[in-house]
């Protein structure tokens, strides 16, 4: 239930709290005075689509925050805490849910649930389980194949949810048979085809047998073989020069001449025991030195052309491999990979067998569980037409017949039905689709009678109806105002009116007010009581608020919505 909404500079109102509360609250004013506006601002609040527009000339921005009372427990509050906000106890297991939303001029929307920014479609996620608008785009919308299906679904309870989720189930999962069923018909060859490359390319792979980083080692090892004089001539240079078999001078015998002219004369100061021992060490390393390239020009020797030339006959091999597949690791990834798909391509014979056999099994299915959706449809149907048609004689239409159809349609996710609203207005005439055959004040009633008689098996915590009563008067709009306040007994229910007969019946009674400074026009919103009340509904019923048969008319009018 909506407690209060607050908007600041929103179209032409620059400021307005609205006291809702429980029951029936109409909303009046003047033409251009701002009360489609106050839709405008709860449809922010639930997430709609934001118009820059809608921000007052002037400002930088629009804001809209909204009070709604909930229960502390179940899925709104679940919602809430997910997104990362949270409500307010105020006792007897009911909270205070707060939510917000900012407009920029230049387009920008910001949202808040519960106190903590969130995204809009948050307020998107909670407005279906918190309010249900009705506008004159919404009385047409009736008028569409869907909107209808939808309405009767609704008023169908558990009986169509069960069977429609019972055959949505199987209506996914005969698609998906299907699916993968054409996919692997139609690209048989294909499959066959990529079957017969892969196996090849597995083959070839498995008789070069490639290693991880082979491709690099043996790049290395080719560039030190194709440079092996080279590499001789250095090391042996070097090995004759730290170790020379000759008596020549090297390296070693230097250091040990050094270290022995320091051990002599060492006797006379301590500090060069010190340094022969590190030329000793000095020593040892060049030793190591000498022995390591001794090796290494060993290995040279060992190598030459014909070590060359199979290391090139290998670097050639796995070159085939990468030029196929790009890199050496991509081959070797295949080999990983691609067995399990060759099993899988190899085993499509016996899966479009399994898959033909599931796909008919779901048929079956699919077409039993229509048949009661069918089933659960129509007998709703009856009911809805009968409810309905009772309703109606309560809205000024007491010889009216509203049935409605339930016929074969093509096969689809909610289904196979096409659910058709008929009406006919009065005894003889034939039911005609409301789509083709009912005006704008019958059309605005069949509406409003459906969500009273919805209401006793789905109910919403808040209705809002923008103007549900346009294209009517009279009679018809006092029955109009007295089935909104039945209504109101089990929902929330705020109407913006133009219709003194509708407001009579509200226990709320709030007027959008406008002033105009030469400059900027703002309006503001007061709750209406007594005397003002009575001014208001003469100025609804005639265009003058001190018009004494206006008046007289206005309190009679709210006399009979007391009595009601």
């Amino acid at each position: 239930m909506i407690e209060q909404i607050r908007l600041r500079d929103l179209g032409v109102i620059a400021g307005a709290t609205l006291p809702i509360g429980p029951g029936f609250t109409a909303i009046t004013g003047e033409t251009g005075a701002g009360k489609t506006m106050v839709v405008t601002g709860l449809g922010l609040l639930l997430g709609q689509r934001a118009d820059s527009g809608a921000v007052r000339a002037g400002a930088n921005q629009a804001a809209v925050d909204g009070v709604w009372i909930v229960s502390e427990d179940g899925p709104i509050v679940e919602r809430v805490r997910d997104a990362g906000g949270d409500i307010e106890p105020i006792g007897d297991g009911r909270a205070e849910l707060y939510l917000g939303r900012t407009l920029s001029s230049e387009g920008r929307s910001r949202a808040t649930v519960g106190g903590r920014t969130a995204p809009a479609g948050v307020l998107a996620d909670l407005a279906d389980q918190l309010v249900v608008v009705h506008g004159q785009s919404d009385q047409l919308r009736l008028t569409s194949a869907a909107a209808q299906r939808e309405a009767l679904d609704r008023f169908g309870g558990a009986a169509v949810t069960d069977a429609l989720d019972g055959y949505r189930a199987v209506w996914d999962a005969w698609r998906t048979a299907a699916a993968e069923l054409e996919t692997l018909t139609t690209e048989q060859s294909a499959r066959a085809r990529e079957a017969e490359e892969l196996r090849a390319a597995i083959a070839e792979i498995e008789s070069i047998d490639p290693q991880p980083g082979e491709d690099v080692e043996l790049a290395q090892r080719a560039a030190r073989l194709a440079n092996s004089e080279e590499l001789r001539i250095a090391a042996a240079s070097a090995h004759t020069a730290l170790s020379n078999e000759d008596d020549l001078p090297d390296v070693q015998t230097l250091l040990a001449e050094a270290r022995r002219a320091l051990e002599r004369a060492a006797g006379s100061d301590g500090a060069l025991r010190g340094h022969a021992a590190a030329i000793e060490e000095i020593g040892y390393r060049v030793a190591d030195i000498a022995g390591e390239l001794s090796g290494y020009l060993a290995d040279l020797d060992e190598g030459g052309p014909h070590e060359l030339a199979v290391v090139e006959e290998r670097r050639a091999a796995l070159g085939g491999l990468i030029r196929v597949h790009g890199s050496l690791d991509a081959s070797l990834a295949v080999l990983a990979t691609g067995s399990a798909r060759l099993v899988e391509l190899d085993d499509d014979s016996d899966r479009i067998e399994r898959l033909t056999a599931e796909r008919d099994r779901l048929r079956d299915e699919l077409d039993a569980r229509a048949a009661e959706l069918t089933d659960a449809r129509l007998a709703a149907a009856s009911r809805l037409g009968d409810a309905v048609t009772e309703e109606l004689r309560h809205l000024a239409l007491p010889d009216a017949r509203l049935t409605v159809a339930v016929e074969p349609g093509l096969e689809a996710a909610h289904g196979r039905d096409v659910v058709t609203i008929q009406l006919a207005p009065h005894p003889g005439a034939s039911p005609r689709p409301v789509a083709r055959g009912a005006s704008g004040g019958e059309l605005s009633r069949v509406m409003l009678a459906i969500e009273v008689v919805i209401a006793a098996t789905d109910p919403v915590p808040t209705f809002v109806f923008d103007e549900v009563d346009a294209g009517i008067g009279g009679a018809a709009a006092i029955e109009v105002g007295r089935r909104l306040a039945k209504l109101a007994e089990t929902s929330q229910v705020i109407a913006v009116t133009h219709l003194a007969q509708v407001a009579a019946f509200a226990g709320n009674h709030l007027s959008v007010v406008k002033s105009n400074d030469g400059s900027v026009t703002a309006s503001s919103v007061r709750r209406l009581e007594g005397d003002e009340r009575a001014a208001e509904m003469a100025r609804l019923l005639s265009g003058m608020a001190d018009s004494d048969a206006a008046l007289d008319h206005a309190r009679e009018l709210l006399a009979l919505g007391r009595a009601r």
